[in-house]
């Protein structure tokens, strides 16, 4: 990604769609560390990047790392320029593993985390890929804010049976795999509840609507901001608005964003109403022939209505939680302020 012309924001979509992770084995296994009478959950608060996106502190190879969590990464995955600093192990010869993965049209080499650390949770020999996030470093560095070292994906996600709280910025991860009931201390009251479909590939979609058209959207704490598929857009013949934004993602090429009013968007049974929502081209970050299914993939659900209504994501039941329109507060942006705020006023207010 080239670093963006004067006026021009670039922010960065983090790993959205990679190659089954079933290639990494059989359906994910938590690996904890033995230890006497451990807990059977733990509570990590997460920090809210400029560009969006939640950040989980851990430690890899006994080094500590700021990590995006992404509900749309189906595999957990390192910097490549990272990884001589973590000391990250490669496939040995007589391992099952395949030693590439592909993501987002191109490969990637796996590699090994010795002790992969969250909280109370040690994960022992974890799988990762090595990307290339040289476009969300390059953003951060715009942003003045701290670069991601790697991301966090489904693959320890769905084991753990995490609990996401998007607002509160509270991930919940279950230690004890033999732990009854669900996370502790989570607050549903007020919120809509709604299945998620789970791809074959770990991807998390939920049932909705534009303006009245069925379609899909994938859940994704990866996106800045709610994108829908240009091709959609404009075969529902919405107008469509030139941005100052761009978007880069692992492997891809450098989008221009522009911008859709849509009268309603539906999220399962909760309506946003006027909402203007980013515009890209999906292809690539979306297989298969999401595109173009019935219904359609339209786009991805991303962190800012993920935050404004409260959204809960639970791993264990498949759950996506949300407070309807209107009953939630607006939410201060925090750090960045006049990045974040702009993204909002111009792009993504509701």
């Amino acid at each position: 990604m080239r670093l963006p012309r004067p006026g021009r924001i670039v922010l960065s979509i983090l790993v959205a769609v990679a190659i089954a992770p079933a290639e990494l084995g059989a359906a994910p296994q938590t690996r904890s560390a033995k230890q006497q009478a451990p807990p059977q959950y733990v509570a990590l608060p997460l920090t809210r990047s400029g560009q969006n996106h939640l950040l989980v502190r851990a430690y890899i190879n006994g080094k500590p790392a700021s990590l995006g969590v992404d509900t749309g990464a189906p595999v957990s995955a390192i910097a490549l320029s990272k990884r001589q600093y973590f000391k990250l192990s490669g496939i040995s010869s007589g391992s099952k593993l395949p030693t590439r993965l592909q993501i987002n049209g191109a490969y990637n080499n796996v590699a090994i985390v010795r002790q992969f650390r969250l909280g109370a949770l040690n994960l022992v020999d974890e799988p990762v890929v090595t990307v290339d996030l040289s476009g969300s470093s390059k953003a951060a560095r715009v942003l003045h804010e701290e670069e991601i070292d790697g991301i966090l994906g489904a693959d320890i996600l769905f084991p753990t049976q995490a609990v996401l709280d998007c607002q509160k910025q509270l991930l919940i991860l279950k230690i004890d795999p033999d732990a009854k009931g669900g996370a502790p201390g989570v607050e549903f009251r007020g919120l809509k509840k709604m299945p998620l479909r789970v791809s074959e590939g770990y991807n998390l979609y939920v049932d909705g609507a534009i303006n009245g058209a069925p379609a899909r959207l994938m859940v994704d704490t990866g996106a800045f901001a709610t994108l829908l598929h240009r091709g959609f857009v404009r075969q529902m013949r919405i107008p469509l608005h030139e941005t100052q934004f761009s978007s880069s993602a692992v492997n891809l090429k450098q989008r221009g964003v522009e911008v859709a009013r849509i009268r309603r968007l539906s999220v399962g049974t909760v309506d946003i109403l006027g909402k203007d929502v980013g515009v890209i081209d999906l292809d690539g970050l979306i297989h298969r022939g999401l595109l173009r299914s019935s219904p359609p993939v339209a786009g991805l659900l991303g962190a800012e209505i993920l935050r404004s209504h409260h959204a809960i994501i639970d791993f264990g039941t498949r759950t996506l939680y949300m407070r309807p329109y209107g009953d939630q507060p607006r939410p201060n942006p925090g750090r960045n302020s006049r990045e974040v705020g702009a993204i909002e006023r111009d792009l993504f207010a509701e």
